[in-house]
């Protein structure tokens, strides 16, 4: 399997970086050969669609699997059409050697997939003047 493990540096000693679409670097790690392949994420300078343009890129390089803190919603979607399969939970504190370890051991699940059209509406926050926290840019869907 091609994982990938998103890192804030280039080798197997550097710390998690928790973030999928803002981390700097991705290793690419054959967790049957121990091969291991460094890519610089090139998205995470974007100012919008930094986790899509993130999918995109291990897309192209063949991944079967990203194990990182957190995905977002956008980007989980581009992972998932992309048969992608996501790990979640990951702690900044643990090296890319430490992640790769308990991933081997099976201390991570996959993260199921929320579809969009079931994601909850809150109750209306605030008092009513403006869009909101989320600019208008919300993808809830009122049943």
């Amino acid at each position: 399997m091609k994982l990938c493990i998103t890192s804030t540096g280039k080798d197997i000693e550097a710390n998690i970086d928790t973030t999928f679409g803002r981390a700097p670097c991705f290793l690419i790690i054959d967790t049957e050969t121990n091969a291991t392949e460094v890519i610089d994420n090139s998205a995470a300078s974007q100012t919008q669609g930094a986790g899509i343009g993130a999918a995109q890129l291990i897309s192209n390089k063949g991944v079967d699997a990203i194990l990182t803190g957190y995905v977002g919603p956008n980007a989980s979607t581009a992972l998932r059409e992309a048969d992608i399969k996501v790990y979640e939970g990951v702690s900044s504190q643990d090296t890319v050697k430490e992640a790769l370890a308990k991933f081997n051991k099976g201390e991570f699940s996959e993260t199921e997939a929320v579809p969009s059209e079931v994601l909850p509406c809150g109750p209306r926050q605030g008092k009513g003047l403006g869009r909101g926290m989320g600019g208008g840019r919300g993808r809830c869907r009122r049943v």
